[in-house]
């Protein structure tokens, strides 16, 4: 890394860094807790994982300013594994992950993002602003009146103090005040300290204490895939937001290997599997953070916070947070994707508001996204399979016909190529010209060897003139109509 580099990711925003990582190591703790809950372990274990994995990804991550810690999907992941066999398997479980991840990222699999399209990204986004929201709804049903006006109180500082000053992030000064306030006034509301008791200990390095046997692999490895698969996805997805949000690009397949390194450590220090938190880095840039200074911050004043603060930290009010994770699903949602959903080709509405359903009826992440790159991937290629045009001429005093074809030859479209030929003319030769066109496939290839044939059976000469290189190379080495007689050709469709 270079000095510039250096200065750049690191000590180019220490200011609003610092403060950021305050925000941020605030509303960790409590979806830190909740997480571990969902998990079936104790606080400590997500805890232990949020300040792992954000100070190794501060140096290892391939998108400063990104925060990663324990997450909600993560811990969903690991229910049954932790019911199971308990907590050691879990953390086994957590190294491999790691290993896993390391192998993508040198596979370079974080290019794989280019294949996700806008409308995707859009309807995660929207996606996570609901689950965000959704996941404050219990939190709130069970506020007092007392709650509620705590609630209200932490958005009005949230979204007014700005107005006077934006020194310091407004979620930050809202969270103090009504800490303050709680505690000056006595205010029998749920805090920080009733979501679990706070670990007063450093993490301990150790290695997971159970058997390296073929058996214990083939307990972990499913689990450690879908947490694999689940944390890149997620990691990826958050980053390319990031990348908007900030007008910055990002290293992806240095991020893959990266969370691998952040996974491993976590698991030797006793946390669990995590991954890039979309909230979290919202909260983050939302709050002046840029740097990766502002990721390492936060995870070292999450663990300062629970060792050295616990007893305050343990007094502030969960109506503070609610708030701040309000506005985290306010900013999050993109507002404008509903008003162009008329604007928009349907199929990219269509793309964005099966990806938001999907995701928001399964809390399922990976569901989501695959059920709207695969929609992307169909409304493609319908499209691109509707551009094919065929032409014909009649040559030699109605002897000979050519054909003209234009445009791309694959799955999608080898009918419409198919069907474009009149086979039952009586004529001579027939010259087709692929001069403009593109055979992708074996199902383009095959759909010429059909034409080609059926000519042929009609007692038709043909000539394939103008085919480019890659298609010749693909005909040369799929095509049948030269290689086999027309009978058993066309038998064999």
């Amino acid at each position: 890394m270079s000095m510039k580099t250096l200065r750049l990711e690191w000590f180019s925003n220490v200011r609003n860094d610092l403060l950021a990582g305050v925000v941020v190591a605030l509303a960790l703790i409590p979806e830190a807790i909740a997480f571990s809950i969902i998990a079936g372990v104790d606080p400590k274990v997500g805890l232990y994982a949020s300040f792992a994995i954000a100070a190794v990804i501060a140096f290892v991550g391939g998108r400063p300013g990104m925060v990663s810690a324990a997450t909600g999907a993560m811990a969903l992941l690991m229910v049954t594994l932790v019911r199971d066999h308990g907590l050691e398997y879990l953390l086994a479980a957590t190294v491999l992950t790691g290993v896993l991840q390391i192998v993508a990222g040198a596979l370079r699999l974080g290019s794989l993002m280019r294949f996700v399209s806008r409308s995707v990204i859009t309807g995660f986004v929207n996606a996570l602003a609901i689950l965000i929201f959704l996941a404050q709804i219990p939190e709130i049903a069970l506020a007092s009146t007392t709650g509620y006006a705590l609630i209200a109180g932490a958005l009005g500082i949230i979204y007014l103090f700005p107005y006077i000053t934006k020194a310091v992030p407004s979620p930050l000064v809202a969270i103090l005040v009504m800490t303050a306030v709680s505690f000056g006034m006595g205010l029998d509301v749920r805090t920080v300290g009733d979501m679990g008791i706070l670990p007063d200990t450093l993490p301990i390095f150790a290695w997971p204490d159970i058997p390296f046997t073929l058996e214990t692999l083939q307990i972990i490895l499913p689990v450690s895939l879908t947490l694999t698969a689940v944390g890149l996805l997620e990691s990826m997805m958050t980053a390319t937001i990031v990348d908007d949000l900030t007008d910055t690009p990002s290293n992806k397949n240095r991020e893959c290997a990266g969370q691998g390194v952040a996974n491993i450590a976590a698991g030797l220090l006793g946390g669990m599997a995590g991954c890039a938190m979309i909230g979290q880095s919202v909260i983050n840039v939302k709050s002046g953070g840029r740097g990766r200074l502002s990721t390492l911050s936060a995870g070292v004043f999450l663990l300062a916070m629970i060792l050295l603060l616990g007893e305050w930290v343990a007094r502030i009010p969960m109506g503070a947070l609610v708030a701040v994770m309000i506005m985290v699903s306010i900013g999050t949602f993109s507002w404008s994707s509903v008003r162009d959903l008329r604007r928009h080709p349907p199929s990219s509405s269509i793309v964005m508001v099966s990806t938001v359903a999907v995701v928001v009826a399964t809390h399922d992440l990976a569901k989501g996204v695959l059920v709207g790159v695969l929609l992307s991937g169909f409304f493609f290629a319908s499209k691109v399979g509707r551009l094919l045009t065929v032409s014909s001429s009649t040559t030699d005093e109605g002897r000979a016909r050519s054909y003209q074809v234009i445009g791309q030859i694959f799955f999608a479209s080898a009918d419409t190529f198919l069907a474009s030929f009149d086979f039952k003319e009586v004529i001579e030769r027939v010259r087709i010209d692929v001069s403009r066109a593109h055979f992708w496939d074996i199902t383009a290839v095959n759909a010429l060897d059909r034409a080609v044939v059926k000519f042929r059976r009609e007692g038709t000469e043909v000539e394939i003139v103008g085919m480019n290189e890659a298609s010749t190379t693909m005909v040369d080495r799929f095509a049948l109509h030269d290689k086999v007689d027309g009978a058993e050709l066309m038998g064999a469709h």
